[in-house]
């Protein structure tokens, strides 16, 4: 009996550590992948507007001519604020997956959903900061089609995985709130993992599809992309051809993207505001209210910019193009940046077991 239970318990352990670690190593192995790519990005940057300096539109071949919009002031000032959003959000995000990861009692569901949300934000700043400043420092850049191409399905990718992280949150809310005595059961660390890699495949079919659909377009010989970046909806119009099924592709994809995630969000909250109005005491409603705040306000800081875009654009109230595109950059930019200082200010735990980190770590003054 004795020999059975410790062969269990030596493959229970193995199987448990293996997990763990794996986790761990990613994110570690993503976090490395994210400062990489971001150097060799600025690399190549450099190297080829040194090259292509004086390029202009007769002898542009085999890519699109990437320029600056004129509507968020002066070159210098929108270069400044830029590099300012990519540090805090380098650093906010890369805090809260040092905290975790270091921090064996945050090994939990909600706090992996917490992760992979700043990775997604911080891998969303990536791709699309470096690229705008770029941009704006050269004045005008060249991008070959599969870079611009390759950055399009990125931008998309880590933008819509935005929505579905915030999902998972909500999903890890609802389990918390209705299910409390069940809640280490019914949401474990490995069923967090499945959903997470399920809504990684889900988007990730349905970015490649739309990237390779505008892949397919013939491109006239004019090729200027104003913004900076290659969206998909700045992109697929300088095609040569009718591309209305590449508009309704796009805005199929964006309202599954959006709504579907909103829509399960929504549900979420109605059912715990129906639990929660049945508990009596004051104390736990507030208690419950306070657990849901932080993920309020990260749908509050993803979910209205994008409406008021809607808005705008469908009422047009703003006639220039650039001052769209313009309101487009920021709603990327800033709410990757937001989350984590929300989190931060929101969440005593976090800012406790941080100290308790560098401590450990030797690297805070005792």
């Amino acid at each position: 009996m004795v020999y059975y239970l410790s062969i269990y318990l030596s493959i229970y352990l193995s199987i448990y550590l293996s997990i763990y670690l794996s986790i761990y190593l990613s994110i570690y192995l993503i976090c490395d992948i994210f400062v990489l790519f971001f150097s060799y990005r600025l690399y190549i940057i450099l190297i080829m507007n040194a090259s292509n300096a004086n390029i202009n539109n007769s002898s542009l071949t085999g890519g699109f001519l990437l320029t600056a919009t004129d509507a968020l002031g002066t070159k210098t000032y929108r270069v400044i604020i830029f590099s300012l959003i990519y540090v805090i959000t380098l650093l906010g995000n890369g805090t809260v997956l040092f905290v975790v990861f270091f921090d064996k009692s945050l090994h939990t569901p909600k706090h992996f959903s917490i992760c992979h949300l700043a990775l997604v934000d911080i891998g969303l700043n990536t791709v699309f900061i470096p690229q705008v400043v770029s941009v704006l420092i050269f004045t005008v850049n060249f991008i070959s089609f599969e870079g611009c191409f390759s950055q399009m399905f990125f931008i998309h990718f880590f933008g819509d995985m935005g929505s579905f992280s915030l999902a998972i949150l909500a999903y890890d809310r609802l389990i918390a709130i209705c299910f409390p005595l069940h809640y280490s059961t019914i949401n474990t660390n490995f069923r967090m993992i499945l959903i997470i890699a399920g809504t990684w495949i889900v988007v990730f079919c349905l970015d490649m599809y739309q990237v390779l659909e505008a892949a397919k377009l013939p491109y006239c010989s004019s090729r200027i992309i104003r913004g900076g970046c290659c969206e998909h909806g700045l992109v697929y119009v300088l095609a040569c051809i009718d591309t209305s099924f590449n508009r309704r592709l796009g805005t199929a994809k964006t309202l599954i993207v959006l709504l579907c995630p909103l829509c399960f969000i929504l549900s979420t909250y109605i059912i715990i505001m129906v639990i929660v109005l049945k508990i009596a005491s004051v104390e736990q409603r507030q208690k419950a209210f306070q657990t849901c705040l932080s993920h309020l306000l990260f749908v509050c800081v993803y979910y209205i910019p994008i409406m008021l875009a809607y808005i705008v654009a469908n009422l047009r109230l703003v006639i220039s193009v650039d001052v769209l595109t313009s309101l487009l950059t920021l709603i990327i930019i800033l709410p990757p940046m937001l989350n984590p200082i929300i989190y931060w200010f929101n969440t005593e735990e976090l800012k406790e077991k941080l100290l308790n980190v560098l401590k450990r770590n030797k690297t805070f003054p005792r």
